[in-house]
């Protein structure tokens, strides 16, 4: 083993401890322990290491890299999603840059699917190699992608045998529909954002002369207007859908327009008559009480047009220009042009009774930024009833929990309130729907071409030209990455021991789009007889918020917020920050967003802070279901840490040359016992936290027990016997040193493998550990340390860094050099405290640069004084200060604390009975405070004469 090096530089060892952690095997299932396996969310091929998954891939590795030290049969299954719309998305632009003039249109479907595959190999392996960078510990031999084989042959399977089973059917719905992409998309790529707009306010004629008494009223109930109408008056913020209009509707109790339910109205510039309905969806308050009914255009009007039996009429193509259903005038038109036209001919038909202003939500896509058009077509769907009442079973029995608890508040609002899962995309890029047409227009289903024509002989047939959206594969992948349905592949890559999953580590966002499809999903297909405990893909649903800026906004390219993990691991020079606005992957708003956000630069980049310190920062900032606010000042504290990691090992290291044991230590002093005894309660601790998912409180445990306990105090008490002349302490400070350091690289390893990992081997030979790698030896438990008999080492040594402080934190306030010898007076106190004065006499000498200890039990000479518990301590500063200067000081300060005590007694004196009691005692308690204050000021101005 080479020298430890001098400085904590993380390129140094990180990329070279990562490949060979992989090249040796570690990350596979190992032994016969209790299993353990986490799914990873499988990431889009096309994307790249965002925040959100350095987050949550940070809290997984944690995990399953401590599952593996407590000797379970560990599996993390790595996979990647083949994104439908994603990918078509940017082989489409590819195409586009490379200028060949070809497209995706021009290509036909099976060039262009093959172009998607050239694309993935080249270029779709970008988020695995960054996933190796920030020390995913997963078992890459194992991984999937969607459109695998074995992972496309469940997809079939599971669609066949639904279609069977009457689950899943074919059906004219609406759905969200992208005119730019030409397909539907789910609720979770829709965005919707209030903007501006208008609210127009339409006069349809009444059909056959019919009237009504149209009555207004001020706000004190008198009568303003009355007139007889012959129309009613809608308001909209969609004119152009009025071309579809298939009825208006009202209140079933509104007064003002019971008379006319069953009568009709003119469309207007379409002169079709319409129905007036009445429904208790209208709200009789807003506007006129009176709202147009456009099924084949908007969700709440479909539901309404169900109930109605309303004809359904959808005036759109599929690029949102309107189509034949259309009068004549406006077919071929953009649905805006075609608002323009529609408003323009109202207000020359004065069927334009008022534009004003409207802030409105507007759905959009989240890919094309396009607003999304409700749209009446043909799609494929899944029955989700049946699905929706087992899912909500299977939680509320308790074979599947949520963590945080309160979030199967919103699972179930999800599944009570679900609809049918349309699951059909108009994509060529994803698993293609196995349903063929014959000439007649009869749909066949099965598992391939040759196993329909067996049913239907040999006849002309067009397979179904649509492909499964991506959630459907997803929500298979608990079962799909495990080999089913083929028994072989089951038995090899370990079904049983791997279904359900340990935990599920996922944001709330996609509680309803991605868990509860997994756990219908895995649960439908298991074998029957299977236990409810045992259907399901997981045990545990770890939810985790969303990752923020510091200021808790949301991280988007338009905010110039954003941050590269890898740009945090690796650090970016400024010509490569010049080079990424250059090429367009990185927006000059962007970059300055990060130079601002880091506050530390090198020739205009970025600093490298190294992977252990971003995991760190994550786990650190990981409560429970909270969203996190990172900021990279605490990413730079943690880089701190590690590097105080890496001093006190050198320290560790430089003080046991030519030293080496076996064992566990068997301390000879308090300072060894006490370190012992915090360390198996941290141990337990960290257990305790793992067990719970409060990667925060674990990180805080850590962090402190690391920092301050050991780094600090263990290595400044280990001073005193390191230097002193009993061998046998000495030897055995150094035996502890290094298994306590040992024991918290293990402890800390789940959290910052790759430091821990790179001191460790320095440290675990001086210890006879025969372990090649510390990600397989065992971790810390609080059992291990015997120190169930260190209580009274630990009270001591409480005692010894109480008084080490008290005169350390004197020196500070007084200005008294470390280097300068000075006196340490104890008066007071109990027997405990004199039997730790004589036993501590010599480290406290050493540690505090002491010319005497003394115990006195008269006044002491002019002196600065602190307390610990009941034993007063003083340093006397003859010759250490200018005492004139202190005494000058003290008057100083008492005058102003005597002022303030002053205000508030006067204060206290003028309240009167009218003052509310919490203010009378806020001010009692300000009064005590300075009272106590200045007790102290002038008996320690009294003792300096």
């Amino acid at each position: 083993m080479t020298t430890l090096a001098s400085g904590y530089e993380p390129k140094d060892f990180e990329s070279r401890l990562y490949a060979e952690w992989e090249a040796s095997g570690v990350f596979a299932p190992q032994g016969d322990g209790p299993a353990y396996t986490i799914l990873l969310p499988p990431p889009n091929v096309t994307g790249t290491l965002h925040m959100g998954h350095a987050f949550q891939h940070t809290l997984q590795d944690a995990l399953i890299r401590y599952h593996r030290m407590r000797g379970h049969r560990t599996l993390w299954q790595m996979g990647t999603d083949h994104a439908g719309i994603a990918t078509e998305m940017v082989v489409s632009r590819n195409l586009q840059i490379a200028g060949q003039g070809e497209t995706r249109d021009s290509l036909g479907r099976e060039k262009f699917i093959d172009r998607v595959w050239e694309w993935k190999q080249q270029s779709g392996g970008t988020i695995e190699r960054q996933m190796r960078r920030l020390g995913t510990s997963g078992d890459w031999t194992r991984s999937v992608f969607t459109m695998d084989p074995m992972a496309s042959d469940a997809v079939i399977e599971a669609f066949v045998k639904l279609y069977e089973q009457g689950l899943i059917y074919r059906g004219q719905k609406l759905v969200n529909w992208d005119p730019v992409l030409k397909t539907a998309i789910s609720d979770l790529e829709v965005v919707s954002e209030e903007e501006n707009g208008f609210l127009w306010s339409i006069a349809y004629p009444l059909a056959n002369g019919e009237t009504y008494e149209h009555v207004e009223h001020d706000a004190d109930g008198n009568e303003t207007l009355r007139e007889t109408r012959d129309y009613l008056i809608v308001a909209t913020t969609r004119p152009e859908t009025m071309l579809g209009d298939t009825a208006v509707m009202v209140h079933p109790e509104d007064p003002r327009y019971t008379h006319l339910i069953g009568k009709t109205v003119i469309l207007p510039l379409c002169d079709r008559e319409l129905p007036i309905i009445a429904d208790d969806y209208v709200d009789r308050a807003f506007g006129t009480g009176v709202v147009k009914v456009t099924p084949a255009h908007d969700f709440n009007d479909n539901a309404v047009g169900h109930r109605h039996n309303l004809p359904m009429i959808n005036i759109f193509t599929d690029d949102a220009t309107v189509n034949d259903n259309a009068p004549e005038q406006y077919r071929g038109l953009d649905r805006f042009e075609a608002r323009k036209v529609i408003v323009s001919q109202l207000e020359a038909a004065g069927r334009l009774i008022e534009t004003k202003p409207h802030k409105l939500q507007v759905p959009r896509g989240d890919r094309t930024g396009q607003v999304i058009e409700p749209y009446l077509t043909d799609q494929w769907f899944v029955a989700m009833d049946q699905f929706a009442r087992r899912g909500m079973e299977l939680v509320e029995n308790g074979s599947v929990k949520f963590v945080p608890p309160n979030w199967i508040n919103t699972y179930r609002h999800w599944m009570e309130n679900i609809q049918d899962w349309c699951i059909s995309r108009q994509l060529w890029w994803g698993h293609r729907i196995p349903a063929w047409y014959d000439e007649a227009g009869n749909v066949h289903v099965g598992r391939n071409e040759a196993e329909v024509r067996a049913k239907v002989g040999d006849i002309p047939l067009r397979q179904d030209n649509d492909v499964l959206e991506t959630w459907f594969s997803s929500g298979l992948w608990p079962i799909s990455t495990m080999g089913w349905p083929n028994a072989e592949l089951m038995q090899e890559r370990g079904f049983d021991q791997c279904v359900p999953s340990s935990v599920l580590v996922t944001g709330f966002d996609i509680i309803f789009f991605w868990v509860a499809r997994m756990i219908v999903m895995t649960d439908h297909f298991m074998a029957e007889g299977t236990p409810d405990a045992e259907r399901v893909p997981f045990r545990d649903v770890y939810i985790t918020g969303l990752v923020r800026d510091k200021d808790g906004n949301k991280m988007s390219k338009s905010k110039g917020n954003i941050l590269d993990p890898l740009d945090i691991i690796d650090g970016i020079s400024e010509e490569e920050l010049v080079a990424k606005r250059t090429t367009g992957l990185m927006n000059p708003k962007m970059a300055a967003g990060i130079e601002k956000a880091t506050r530390k630069e090198f020739g205009g980049g970025i600093a490298p802070h190294g992977a252990d310190a971003l995991r760190f920062t994550m786990a650190a900032l990981a409560g429970p279901g909270r969203d996190i606010k990172f900021d990279m000042a605490r990413c730079e504290g943690y880089k701190n840490f590690c590097n105080k990691l890496w001093n006190a090992t050198r320290f560790a290291l430089m003080n046991t040359e030519g030293f080496a044991t076996t064992g566990a230590p068997q301390p000879k002093t308090d300072a060894e016992r006490w370190i012992l005894s915090r360390l198996a309660k941290v141990s337990a601790e960290a257990g305790e936290h793992f067990a719970s998912y409060r990667f925060d409180l674990l990180s805080q445990a850590l962090y402190e027990f690391a920092w301050n306990e050991f780094c600090d105090w263990f290595v400044e008490l280990a001073k005193p016997a390191l230097a002193g002349s009993d061998a046998e302490a000495a030897n055995s400070t150094r035996h502890t040193l290094l298994h306590v350091l040992e024991s918290l690289l293990r402890l800390l390893h789940p959290l910052t493998p790759f430091v821990t990992e790179e001191l460790w081997r320095h440290v675990a030979p001086k210890l006879g550990i025969a372990d090649t790698s510390i990600c397989v030896r065992r971790y810390p438990q609080a059992e291990d340390f015997g120190a169930e008999g260190y209580a009274s080492a630990e009270a001591d040594i409480e005692w010894f860094k109480a008084v080490v402080s008290a005169v350390r934190s004197i020196r500070s306030v007084l200005g008294i050099s470390p280097s300068k010898q000075v006196s340490l007076l104890f008066r007071g106190g109990s027997a405990d405290d004199a039997a730790r004065i004589a036993k501590f006499s010599a480290q406290l000498t050493f540690l505090l640069k002491l010319e005497r200890i003394e115990t006195i039990g008269d006044e002491p000479p002019p002196a600065a004084p602190a307390v610990v518990g009941d034993l007063q301590l003083f340093v006397p500063l003859e010759g250490l200060v200018d005492l004139d200067a202190e005494r000058a000081r003290l008057d100083k300060e008492i005058a102003k604390v005597a002022g303030e005590k002053d205000k508030s007694e006067a204060k206290l004196a003028k309240f009167g009975g009218n003052v509310p009691p919490a203010v009378v005692e806020q001010e009692r308690v300000r009064l005590a405070e300075w009272t106590t204050k200045l007790d102290a000021l002038q008996a320690q101005r009294a003792r300096l004469g």
